[in-house]
């Protein structure tokens, strides 16, 4: 059976600890710079919502500086980065991307809900996003990513998704031909790297529904 999960909400509609999904969604859901979390226990939950919000970077993470990332590449991740990654309830269903900074946890970007999309889709656009921003901020991080198809997709120029165009998803449509376009008009000198799950847990993007 699996273990009933916590969730707390810094901000959105109404600020607490939620006992399940649907609760929390209900508060956070269209809500601009809302954050949330999931915990395992009431206890914990509690505590961190009386702390207020922060990312806990894994026990043990060194403190690099973006030079030092190709020499402990196959150690720790390196914090001075940027990580991205997307949440979908249901395939298709309400979609949603964000990329934030490692060592702080600082949402950078958040863009969604929107309906009838993907996660294959929304990790392919967070990861357009996020490459567009560093260019833009003429920053040298790297980025983190924990799905293959997206590398795949941005290296290929072309989102290879099958979802079906409708009406709903028409806003979603529009950023997949916007994130192409910019892929096939920009070159950029950005690490993309795959975040290692297995290894580091989930990547600081994630949206803590699992």
């Amino acid at each position: 059976m699996a273990k009933n999960k916590f969730y707390v909400v810094w901000k959105g509609l109404n600020p607490g600890v939620y006992d399940n999904w649907e609760d929390c969604k209900k508060q956070v859901e269209g809500q601009e710079g809302a954050r949330y979390k999931s915990f395992s226990s009431r206890q914990e939950a509690v505590d961190a919502l009386e702390k207020g919000y922060t990312f806990q970077p894994k026990t043990g993470w060194p403190k690099l500086s973006a030079h030092d990332f190709k020499k402990t590449s196959a150690g720790w991740p390196n914090q001075e980065s940027i990580a991205v990654d997307a949440a979908c309830s249901g395939n298709p269903g309400d979609m949603e991307y964000r990329g934030v900074y490692v060592r702080t946890g600082q949402e950078i970007f958040h863009i969604g809900p929107l309906k009838q999309g993907t996660n294959n889709v929304g990790e392919f656009l967070a990861l357009v996003h996020g490459l567009a921003l560093l260019k833009k901020e003429n920053s040298s991080l790297p980025i983190y990513t924990d799905s293959v198809n997206a590398m795949k997709w941005v290296k290929n120029k072309k989102s290879k998704t099958l979802l079906k165009r409708t009406p709903a998803n028409e806003p979603v449509f529009n950023l997949i031909e916007r994130a192409e376009k910019w892929l096939c008009e920009n070159s950029y000198e950005t690490s993309i790297i795959k975040w290692k799950t297995d290894e580091w847990g989930e990547i600081p993007a994630d949206f803590g529904r699992k």
